[in-house]
């Protein structure tokens, strides 16, 4: 868990907030019972989750395809080459939506602003770490290699909301 007591409490209010805004249909499926606090949050997106990442084409229509996602501090991070047809939509029109959706019992859906920031930054090091941490039991020491030379870039959501959904199995 990498979100500060401040982190936890910025993520409740969106939450909340969002609850607030929702229309009819939506909060009569994601009553109170069904709605993840914060902390659930965070407990439910440790490690990597993959992501489905709308982006906006130049004519207005939604692109998605899938990502690997982090929950950082309170805020999904994601990467993607620097030539992408992702980022080149990102670098125009950085509205972005993303689900993580494992299955009926869990959804958590994020509407806002990507925010690139390149890879090698210090400021983003955790974003790194959860990376490495993810793939080098999986890919072993080629994928640092990998990710120290790789055209790509981050980037995090900057939520303007985020809608939660979860079943007690």
């Amino acid at each position: 868990m990498f979100e500060t007591a401040d982190e936890l409490a910025e993520l409740q209010a969106l939450l909340d907030e969002s609850m607030v805004s929702a229309g009819p249909h939506l909060r009569g499926i994601i009553d109170d019972d069904r709605r993840l606090s914060a902390r659930e949050v965070v407990d439910a997106l440790g490690g990597m989750k993959l992501l489905v990442l709308a982006t906006v084409t130049a004519d207005g229509r939604p692109l998605v395809g899938p990502v690997d996602g982090y929950f950082l501090h309170g805020s999904f991070h994601f990467s993607s080459g620097v030539q992408s047809v992702r980022m080149g939509h990102i670098s125009k029109r950085p509205q972005v939506s993303a689900s993580h959706l494992p299955g009926e019992h869990l959804a958590i859906t994020v509407h806002g602003r990507a925010v690139p920031f390149e890879l090698s930054d210090p400021t983003h090091g955790e974003f790194r770490r959860a990376m490495l941490d993810h793939y080098l039991p999986i890919q072993g020491p080629s994928f640092e290699d990998w990710l120290d030379n790789a055209d790509a870039l981050g980037a995090r959501i900057e939520a303007e909301k985020m809608f939660t959904f979860g079943l007690n199995p």
